[in-house]
């Protein structure tokens, strides 16, 4: 079986979220991921299951697109592995069953236009605005930046770190997009995004940019395995911490078995208060069997120690993502497929992205 025919099979196999949203007719959905590589499982259920979710609704004359963010990446500094990041990210897409055939699928850099009109709003943001948000404070603090001292950190923190939420508008806005799938940490950057969207439309008296509307995604907060205090990154330092898609059977095994719990025995139950670790493993199962808390921990009644708990959750987690970790490494090993997709994408994002950017030259005097 050829890749593509795989991989349309894997849009219609993998599980769906139980909540679909209702989308009007022509919508268009847009939502950009991080290229930081394999996707742990944190990734699949905070993002890609949603999209895949999405592009699924019926709703005719919608569109969806969906990419890779590596103009975000450097944002945070040189990024060595970027190249072979994108790549892996846009296979682990494509393995998790986002098909090119029902969605655009792009690299963010590759459609300048995103450049272009970051630039013309950012020419109507004020500095303000940008110093109120919080991500971009907490990500300088992450590179090691000292808050105590507000003018220091401004003279330290990269200006693409502070404008980063202007470039999110503008991916956002140069396709006219009206609906954005976010989690929670999102959506004050939604909020950046309307704001910009309604000020430029002020300014220049017109009504061009739709005012997107949010998608909340179900997204479950994935914790770190072995300190369920944490959210579950790539960058920790135990790699025993975070799941991959990509992950062998043996491997999710062993990462399991080490997984944090705690000293209660008998009937687990979900309190992530005092039974953090336990209620992390509930979190997971409930997300990737697509059924509530409390179906969860009901259908685990049978659980009578933490060996049981472990081992019903490495059965379920090496069963969901089999598929995935086979097509993911087809894809890695088939540059020239992964490519045509990328072009394929890249050309139905920009024959949108340049009609919308003549349009906003003509409404500033820029044509």
């Amino acid at each position: 079986m050829t890749i593509s025919k795989t991989i349309s099979k894997t849009a219609r196999t993998v599980q769906e979220i139980s909540k679909h949203q209702h989308l009007p007719n022509n919508s268009r959905v847009f939502s950009l991921i991080q290229p930081t590589g394999k996707f742990h499982i944190g990734n699949y259920l905070g993002a890609i299951q949603s999209w895949k979710t999405l592009s699924e609704t019926e709703s005719p004359g919608t569109q969806y697109i969906f990419g890779i963010a590596d103009l975000h990446a450097i944002t945070t500094g040189v990024k060595k592995d970027l190249k072979q990041n994108r790549y892996e990210a846009m296979a682990g897409i494509l393995a998790c069953g986002l098909d090119p055939e029902k969605s655009i699928l792009f690299f963010q850099s590759s459609v300048p236009e995103h450049a272009e009109l970051h630039w013309y709003l950012t020419c109507l943001t004020s500095m303000g605005q940008l110093n109120r948000m919080t991500q971009w404070k907490s990500k300088a603090k992450q590179l090691g930046e000292d808050e105590s001292d507000q003018l220091k950190f401004l003279q330290h923190t990269k200006a693409g770190l502070l404008c980063y939420p202007i470039l999110q508008a503008a991916d956002i806005l140069i396709y006219r997009s009206t609906h954005v799938p976010v989690g929670d940490d999102q959506c004050q950057h939604l909020e950046m995004c309307r704001s910009v969207a309604t000020n430029f439309n002020h300014s220049y008296k017109t009504d061009f940019f739709p005012i997107p509307q949010t998608l909340l995604t179900p997204a479950k907060k994935i914790l770190s395995l072995t300190n369920p205090t944490k959210k579950m990154s790539k960058s920790d330092l135990d790699q025993n911490s975070c799941i991959y898609i990509t992950d062998s059977p043996e491997v999710i095994a062993k990462k399991i078995r080490k997984a944090t719990t705690d000293s209660i025995q008998g009937q687990v139950y979900f309190d992530p208060e005092t039974r953090p670790g336990v209620s992390n493993l509930i979190n997971i199962l409930s997300g990737v069997t697509n059924k509530s808390i409390d179906q969860t921990v009901q259908d685990l009644s049978y659980v009578e120690n933490h060996k049981q708990l472990k081992d019903h959750v490495t059965d379920v987690l090496v069963n969901e993502f089999k598929h995935q970790r086979e097509l993911y490494q087809d894809l890695m090993k088939d540059e020239l497929y992964l490519q045509k997709i990328c072009h394929e994408g890249r050309d139905r994002a920009r024959e949108l992205a340049t009609k919308n950017i003549e349009e906003v030259r003509q409404i500033i005097g820029m044509d």
